[in-house]
């Protein structure tokens, strides 16, 4: 059992094939968890343990590791790389201390890698950045090493070096002597001194009043400066040769700080903000921050890191607001797919609870003691769409069982049924995404099911005033049915909200306010409906100025139809038309890209809006583009910037339709229906 301070919770980030997993693997190894070092290629890692990862060859779930080096609990959590798996990964870091960005010294920075430091900084964590891959052939280290301080800044300074064999390293923060490829170690030592003590104005001002500064001073401040920002180690390892791995891991024991040192978690209550003190005797407090599902037991697997108080199977466990609590059973420690009892979740450390369905990613667990909710990294949008129907009738409710297990496990991944399209869509970033839910849906869930680009959900509106009148009058016999409507449509301003501007502007009891909601009921059927295409209709306002009725035969379905045909009637003659989705998009892109994407987004009827440059090359381009031109953006982004690329968009505004492109989908609705009566 660890105290507070001897624990270290660390998480891997980095883009896909930096050698996280590889990383996490030989740290197993070095500190005799596992008596071979586990290989991605062999698939056989402790850490990608899921056998769509092992068929894959990387990850796709953050998963839980643990070791233990100089006396130091060492929690680490190993997260995916790729874009489309990102929402394994931004949810793990407020559960960790210190980030360790993980770098491949062969690709260089890369897409994701930006993003995973920029979110670990919002997030107000210390970072560390590893070079992996250091024996790759054909790499300049010392030209990465200013890409990097180009990038994050130049506080990112070596606190060791690669020696020139790349076979061992010199430990720069005690100022060893030796040659590298990278830089003068003492030199590396100066300027790590300098960004350190610019965390401790005491100790700054002895060094610049000319004292030397002792390595004792130099370590005792670095926790200090990493926490504080001022001061980011790199260090440089090979991991499938467990080089750099033992002084990663001395780094780490040493001077990454402990749940004691680092920034207390802060619980927001609408406007309140409470700091969690990390205290070991003081109430229960811990954040969800990964949900996954057991393979053999399909169980659920609920991982918390507990910021104060204490965890066992006897604590009356509140989850959010909740005011009924739960017992939580044993808590577990992780090791990749194993998991082993432990009596007491202490403060500071990560445990996982299994068989709690009510336990969901972002979620406050407590004793009652606590309220509100930790603030998470926010997710990017999936706006990768397919539409879905079950390969096999009757399989409804086992996919629906099956999407409820990958939603809860994946906060980036959807489903909603569009209630304009009357489809079932799943959502997620990216062909890759969905293609692998799709899979782990047929392997895990034994559930197949056939796809389709979703429909566009465009809408329908009119252009001009236009009056109109139905009569509706029904005899059979006893007593009929008799409604007559007069009423004005004109266009509301373009995507207002509500989308009906209603008024009711009846004089002299023509029709009795009684069969005001029956009209409205009439004309919300065509809003519902669309007159040209099928699709809702928006922007209207309609008054109903006139009309008659029959004291015996009038009744609510007829002016119900009254109603709907005396709005279809005006509709028809105020210049319908079909409005479509426009999306605002943000394209991060090399800077080198920037001609040809600006370029494809105006073939794409699209309208530039705005570009900003950012560090290490790359730029944002911000732009207004039709849904419809936009549907399968991912594959042609990836092309053109050799899969540098990533896109966010969001629903910005609906406009009027191309007449052409209107024309086509407007016979394309006529003959579905023709097939439908047919």
């Amino acid at each position: 059992m660890a105290s507070l301070k001897d624990i270290r919770n660390i998480v891997l980030l980095g883009h896909g094939n930096s050698g996280k997993t590889s990383l996490a693997e030989a740290i197993l190894h070095k500190t005799g968890v596992t008596n071979r070092l586990g290989s991605i290629d062999e698939k056989n890692t402790v850490s990608d343990f899921d056998e769509e990862e092992k068929s894959r060859g990387n990850s796709i779930h953050s998963s839980l590791l643990y070791a233990n080096h100089n006396g130091k609990l060492i929690n680490l959590i190993d997260t995916p790389g790729y874009p489309d798996f990102i929402g394994g990964a931004l949810p793990a870091i407020p559960a960790a201390d210190t980030a360790v960005i993980v770098i491949n010294a062969a690709n260089g920075i890369e897409m994701n890698t930006r993003k995973l430091f920029q979110a670990a900084t919002a997030a107000g964590k210390a970072r560390m950045i590893v070079v992996n891959r250091i024996d790759a052939d054909n790499i300049d280290l010392a030209e990465l090493l200013g890409q990097i301080q180009e990038t994050f800044g130049t506080q990112c300074r070596c606190a060791n070096l690669p020696a020139d064999d790349k076979a061992s390293i010199i430990d720069c923060i005690a100022g060893a002597s030796g040659s590298s490829p990278v830089m003068d170690p003492e030199q590396a030592h100066t300027e790590l001194m300098e960004s350190a003590i610019e965390a401790d104005e005491e100790l700054m001002e002895s060094y610049l009043g000319g004292e030397e500064i002792s390595t004792e001073k130099l370590g005792a401040v670095i926790v200090k400066a990493m926490q504080a920002g001022t001061l980011i180690p790199v260090l440089f390892t090979d991991a499938r040769h467990e080089v750099g791995i033992t002084e990663l891991l001395d780094m780490i024991a040493n001077y990454a700080p402990s749940p004691a040192e680092a920034a207390p978690a802060v619980l927001k209550n609408g406007e309140e903000t409470t700091e969690v003190k990390p205290d070991p005797d003081g109430p229960l407090c811990g954040l969800v921050f990964r949900v996954g599902f057991d393979a053999r037991s399909n169980m659920k697997q609920a991982s918390i890191r507990l910021f104060s108080g204490k965890l066992t199977s006897a604590t009356q466990l509140m989850i959010n607001d909740a005011r009924k609590p739960i017992r939580p059973g044993h808590p577990l420690k992780m090791q990749g797919a194993e998991s082993k009892e432990v009596e007491t979740g202490e403060c500071g450390d990560i445990i996982t609870l299994s068989k709690i369905d009510e336990l969901h990613l972002g979620d406050l667990v407590h004793d009652g003691n606590f309220s509100g909710k930790f603030e998470m990294p926010p997710l990017p949008n999936p706006m990768f769409s397919l539409a879905m129907e079950p390969a096999s009738r009757g399989d409804e409710n086992k996919i629906s069982a099956a999407l409820d297990r990958l939603t809860d496990e994946d906060p980036c991944f959807k489903v909603t049924r569009d209630a304009q399209t009357k489809e079932m869509v799943i959502n997620g970033l990216g062909d890759l995404h969905l293609r692998v839910m799709l899979s782990k849906m047929e392997n895990r869930y034994k559930v197949a099911v056939n796809t389709k680009p979703p429909k566009i959900p465009y809408r329908e509106t009119i252009t001009a005033k236009a009056e109109g009148h139905y009569r509706h009058k029904k005899q059979t016999g006893g007593a009929g049915q008799f409604g007559e409507v007069y009423l004005r449509v004109e266009p509301a301003e373009r995507n207002s909200d509500p989308t009906l501007e209603f008024s009711w502007d009846i004089f002299g009891g023509s029709i009795p306010g009684q069969y005001e909601p029956a009209i409205l009921k009439g004309i919300n059927d065509v809003m519902d409906s669309g007159c040209l295409a099928g699709f809702p209709m928006q922007d209207v306002k309609v008054s109903i100025y006139d009309g008659k009725y029959h004291p015996v035969d009038s009744k609510e379905v007829a002016f119900r139809a009254a109603g709907k045909g005396a709005f279809l009637d005006a509709v028809l003659k105020a210049r319908p038309v079909l409005l479509e989705p426009i999306v605002n998009m943000e394209i991060t892109v090399p800077s080198e890209n920037m001609g040809d994407i600006t370029g494809d987004l105006s073939s794409r009827r699209g309208r530039v809006t705005g570009q900003e440059m950012l560090t290490g090359g790359m730029m944002v381009i911000k732009a207004q583009v039709p849904l419809s031109e936009v549907a399968n953006y991912n594959s042609q982004l990836k092309s053109v910037t050799g899969g540098q690329g990533s896109y966010s968009m969001e629903l910005s505004h609906y406009e009027p339709t191309a007449p052409n492109i209107q024309q086509q989908i407007i016979d394309q609705y006529k003959k579905e229906k023709e097939e439908e009566r047919e």
